[in-house]
């Protein structure tokens, strides 16, 4: 939920929504980080696209993995633009080879020409090298010099908690590109540093003194008065009771493993086993669940998602019990004495696709995971426990935490009160990465940050009347439907032709005239700034009236090739992506006069942000749908179709012609009625033909078309031997 009395996560939202800046969003456990994700996903306007580093990550974040959506092979990068001699062996590529041997989909190409906003999640685990390559990838297929091609890209996550992983072999090479494996030392970073923003109103801990001595162990700086109360938890010998729910976290999967499995096995009754209900595409590796989740009666369980609703039931992390099992239900039981009867919860698998019609990105669903949200809880990975809050913990580290572990382990807790450690904090394991620390030094005031967004949006307003006038993408979609229209069934390919070709000449004027007029209001927007909008609001007065003129003649000549085209038989297709053709162009004509809106409004003095609420054409025009289709012809109508046009008498090739069928096909018809009686052979086959064909039958004892043809040759045609086939059938079974 929206906290509104929290400042920064506000300023946050406006960054996102309402200017083009890049933003590092991050904070520490517990501040709302992932609800601010969840905010934005539900709340933006840009075409959005969500990605994260892991399939886990990507599920739990709404989104897909980073290397299926750029299509990306697996391996480090090396940001050159030539071919590497180490690349061979597969643990290397370039970023030249990528993008050279590339293959984008149409579909996807259109993804991200039209994106507007990128999110990478859990960005702490990307490395530079593949910030790079999504760079690279972006300016490639967008056209665009620009860092990310033009795209607002908003990083999350929390660089104290899980750090990129290289392989000591990858970072032996990587090493001479790169400072440090982190996202923040890329190369695109130099050229477009992220604004800073924390959220830091702390929802998780409440025990002020507990949040300082975390502060403080995120930030290096511990205090040996620090140690000293956490070491007053330190209980090498503690056996949890088992009625109060503990779990313990641990640095090793299988030691975590180890400890559920000898739990369960030593209550009493059966182990019930519950499958996962996998729908769809959804790889093994993004199973947000245990596929067979394994039971029993007083087993202790985890919840690993947040109850829906307005009344909250349990959280991602919170302790229960079983309290009893049954052939479809469980029951669990909270420490407050409060039962639950479990419900399976659903994650679904998705991929982005755009809707031209309304001019967004939808999420398809490809997959489902079902299963019940629990997990067996005595105890856990403190990697797996990232994002999870618990009242009780036992912290077992063994001899060493590993570096930046401390502080995920312990922020779990609510309070300290609930801690147990297995094992001291030596104060070598609390060392942070010090290009971390340098790094988050880089926030600015709250003060300066208002300052910096009012100027910002400003910007942004700016570049939606320049991004109007971009006429790339209208020169690109004229130009692919005049080399590719014929790849529908056109019912008359000459003047759909002369047609694609006049608009895409029209389009290829204007997109002349509109990067002329782009760099003219680049200038007319910097002399605005000091001197008035009137002067940039009479130009673009101008602008409108050209190329909306210009557009209209595209789209009414469209219209009118649409309203006869649909008339003809076997158009559907064709019109459809004529139909398409025209909402793009009615809404460029739209996004034009929402520019001419925004000008009027800079030099009235409007407020920004209700000249951006003006440039949100999302439904320029409802394009009243195609008549439906009267129901689908029987099988054997096509056929009788070609019978009657055969009677009225019209040759086959004729009627080929006329169907747009092949003359193999018409003959195929007239065949299928010799069995009736309405063709006769005679009619298909010459007479000569007849009987060796009908002889070959007879030696070779098979009904097969390639055998035959094999033993005929090349005189006898396969439409001869399909009607003797079909003649021989007829009259063995009258015989």
């Amino acid at each position: 939920m929206y906290d509104h009395q929290n400042s920064t996560f506000k300023l946050a939202v406006q960054f996102v929504n309402q200017t083009n800046r890049h933003l590092f969003l991050t904070g520490k456990a517990g501040t709302g980080k992932t609800t601010f994700l969840r905010y934005i996903h539900d709340h933006t306007s840009k075409k959005t696209i969500i990605v994260a580093p892991t399939g886990v990550a990507a599920i739990n974040a709404g989104g897909v993995t980073i290397h299926s959506f750029f299509q990306l092979p697996f391996g480090a990068f090396l940001p050159v633009n030539k071919p590497f001699w180490g690349s061979e062996n597969g643990q290397f590529h370039t970023i030249h080879s990528f993008l050279k041997n590339a293959k984008v989909s149409r579909e996807r190409r259109e993804l991200i020409q039209e994106m507007e906003l990128l999110i990478i999640d859990e960005v702490s685990m990307v490395r530079a090298d593949l910030l790079d390559t999504i760079d690279a990838a972006l300016r490639h297929i967008r056209k665009n010099p620009q860092p990310f091609g033009g795209v607002q890209v908003l990083y999350i996550g929390d660089l104290f908690q899980l750090p990129p992983v290289v392989k000591d072999g990858e970072w032996a090479t990587l090493r001479q590109y790169y400072k440090t494996p982190f996202f923040f030392d890329a190369r695109v970073i130099e050229q477009t540093a992220p604004l800073y923003l924390e959220l830091t109103k702390i929802y998780r801990q409440k025990d002020h003194v507990f949040i300082d001595i975390l502060n403080n162990i995120r930030n290096s700086i511990v205090l040996q008065s620090d140690l000293d109360l956490l070491h007053k938890y330190y209980k090498p010998d503690f056996k949890a009771p088992r009625e109060e729910n503990y779990i313990t976290l641990t640095s090793h999967t299988a030691k975590a493993d180890t400890i559920n499995r000898t739990e369960l096995e030593q209550l009493s009754g059966e182990i019930r086993t519950f499958k996962a209900e996998i729908i769809g595409d959804f790889g093994e590796k993004s199973f947000p669940a245990e596929e067979a989740l394994e039971l029993k009666e007083n087993a202790q369980i985890m919840f690993i998602r947040n109850d829906k609703g307005d009344n909250r039931r349990y959280y991602n992390g919170k302790l229960a019990t079983v309290k009893s099992i049954a052939a479809e239900s469980i029951v669990v039981q909270f420490a407050d004495g409060t039962d639950i009867e479990l419900e399976k919860e659903s994650w679904k698998n998705i991929k982005y696709q755009f809707n031209n019609d309304d001019d967004s990105f939808e999420e398809k669903i490809i997959g489902e995971f079902k299963q019940y949200p629990v997990r067996l809880a005595w105890a856990i990975t403190i990697h797996k426990s990232q994002g999870l809050t618990f009242e009780k913990a036992v912290i077992d580290a063994g001899a060493s935490f590993a570096s930046g572990q401390v502080y995920v382990a312990l922020s779990r807790l609510t309070n300290m009160e609930g801690m147990v450690l297995l094992s001291p904090i030596k104060p070598g394991s609390i060392t942070a990465d010090r290009s971390v620390l340098e790094f988050c030094k880089s926030g600015v005031e709250e003060r300066l940050l208002e300052e910096q967004f009012k100027e910002d949006r400003k910007q942004f307003v700016h570049s939606l009347l320049v991004k109007t006038f971009e006429w790339a993408k209208v020169t690109d979609r004229l130009e692919y439907h005049y080399n590719d229209f014929a790849r529908g069934l056109v019912p008359d390919k000459s003047e759909a032709a002369s047609l694609a070709e006049k608009w895409y000449r029209i389009s290829v004027e204007q997109k002349n005239t509109a990067d002329k007029f782009i760099a003219q209001l680049n200038n007319l927007i910097a002399e605005a700034q000091s001197a008035g909008y009137e002067r940039l609001k009479e130009r673009i007065d101008k602008a409108e009236q050209y190329f909306n003129t210009s557009l209209d003649e595209i789209i009414s000549t469209l219209g009118d090739h649409i309203n006869v085209t649909r008339k003809k038989k076997r158009t559907t297709k064709y019109v459809k992506t004529l139909k398409e053709l025209e909402v793009f162009l009615i809404r460029k004509a739209e996004l034009i006069k929402a520019a001419q809106r925004i000008a009027h409004g800079l030099a009235s003095g409007e407020e920004t942000e209700e000249l951006i609420e003006a440039a949100q054409v999302k439904h320029p025009v409802k394009v009243e749908p195609e008549p439906e289709t009267p129901e689908k012809k029987k099988k054997g109508d096509s056929h009788r179709i070609s019978l009657e046009l055969y009677k009225n008498g019209k040759a086959i090739t004729e009627i080929a012609s006329e169907r747009e069928m092949a003359e193999s096909t018409i003959e195929g018809h007239l065949a299928s009625f010799i069995a009736t009686g309405e063709i006769t052979i005679e009619e298909l086959v010459a007479a000569e033909k007849l009987p060796v064909i009908l002889n070959a039958i007879n030696e070779v004892g098979s009904n097969s078309l390639g055998v035959l043809k094999e033993k005929l040759g090349a005189d006898f045609s396969y439409a001869d031997i399909k009607a003797v086939l079909a003649y021989h059938k007829t009259r063995s079974s009258t015989t």
